[in-house]
């Protein structure tokens, strides 16, 4: 595959693999509590599977869907709208937590992530919209706040590994900066 033409520095903040899905059930219930360490320093992804040892890996169901990414951007926007502190990621469930790219818009694209390892490309499918857990996860409103702003579901296209810090998004397009608004 060729390389894609438009690079953006972005920082992943946070990655997640978790073999066990916590939000299920009513969410008057709670989460259900991590069976092992899901935030990861680096994760290993498989073309056309997923991440290694994430829930969604190698389900047939979730292929063009196995991998999630939002923008660290839009989890600050619920905490301004919600007048709340800082916020843990991981509460999302996003797979790759990013900043400073508007993810939620690559929808249909293919584009690029390296941290190092070399370029692990995924294309972007549909968004990852957010659920009634926002409220729960991160207090009223939460849902609300999240519309249009939850990240995309992917599919990995190439084999490769992701780390937690600088990176370098690659995509078919310019991309703005994310909007904070």
């Amino acid at each position: 595959m060729p390389a894609l033409p438009f690079a953006l520095d972005v920082e992943i903040v946070t990655l997640l693999a978790s073999p066990l899905h916590r939000y299920e059930g009513r969410p008057a219930d709670g989460p259900r509590d991590a069976t092992t360490r899901e935030e990861h320093e680096a994760i290993e992804i498989r073309a056309g599977l997923g991440i290694v040892g994430d829930r969604y890996f190698g389900h047939a169901a979730h292929r063009t869907a196995s991998v999630t990414v939002m923008a660290v951007e839009s989890i600050e926007h619920v905490s301004r709208v919600l007048g709340v502190g800082p916020v843990d990621p991981a509460l999302t469930r996003r797979n790759i937590i990013l900043r400073g790219a508007p993810i939620d818009e690559l929808r249909g694209e293919d584009f690029s992530l390296d941290t190092g390892r070399g370029a692990v490309r995924f294309r972007a499918h549909r968004p990852a919209n957010p659920c009634a857990w926002m409220d729960v996860a991160f207090g009223d409103g939460a849902h609300k706040a999240l519309l249009k702003r939850g990240g995309i579901r992917c599919e990995p296209l190439t084999n490769g590994t992701l780390m937690v810090g600088p990176a370098v998004l690659r995509t078919e397009r310019a991309l703005a900066q994310p909007t904070l608004i």
